[in-house]
C-alpha cells in the first residue's frame, strides 16, 4: 500500500525555497569551476583529476577497476578506457591485470599521479574549508509539510 506522502499531491515551493536551491547551485557551481580552474592550472583535466582521486579514494585498497571507476564518474566503460589511456599516457596511472581474476583491470597511481592528486586534494580541501557555512540548507516546504504530518 503506497504510503500517504507518496500519494499526496507535493505543496508547491515557496520563494525562499528557490532562493535556498538558487544559492545551493550557485554555490556548488563555484566550487565545480574552482576544481576545472585548479586542475587545469596543474596541467590536467577535471575528469584526471577526479579518475585519481577515485583510484585513491577506493576504498580498502590502492587501485580501481574500470568499473569502479565508471561507477565513481557516472560513465561509460568506454569512456572510462579512453580517459585511464589518456592519464597512462601522462604518465600519471598504469594498469595491472587482477591476479585473483584475469577479467578485471587494476589501475594504480604512478609517482606523478600521487604528487598531482595530492596538490589538487589540498587545494580542494582548503576551497571546501573556505565554503563552510556559506551553504545555506534548503529547507523545501513540500518536505516540511510531510514532517509537520508525521509529528
Amino acid at each position: 500500500m503506497p504510503s500517504k506522502s507518496a500519494s499526496a499531491k507535493p505543496s508547491p515551493l515557496s520563494k525562499p525555497d528557490f532562493e535556498a536551491l538558487s544559492d545551493f547551485r550557485y554555490q556548488l557551481r563555484r566550487f565545480l569551476r574552482f576544481s576545472e580552474d585548479a586542475a587545469r592550472d596543474e596541467g590536467v583535466t577535471v575528469q584526471q583529476y577526479l579518475l585519481m582521486l577515485h583510484i585513491r579514494g577506493c576504498a580498502g585498497k590502492d587501485w580501481a577497476s574500470i568499473g569502479e571507476l565508471a561507477e565513481r564518474l557516472q560513465a561509460k566503460q568506454h569512456g572510462v578506457v579512453a580517459l585511464v589511456n589518456r592519464c597512462e599516457a601522462a604518465g600519471l596511472v598504469k594498469r595491472k591485470l587482477n591476479t585473483e581474476d584475469r577479467r578485471v583491470v587494476q589501475v594504480h597511481l604512478l609517482a606523478k599521479g600521487e604528487r598531482c592528486l595530492n596538490r589538487l586534494a589540498m587545494l580542494h580541501r582548503t576551497e571546501l574549508e573556505s565554503l563552510r557555512g556559506t551553504f545555506r540548507v534548503a529547507r523545501i516546504t513540500a518536505f516540511n509539510d510531510d514532517e509537520a504530518e508525521r509529528d
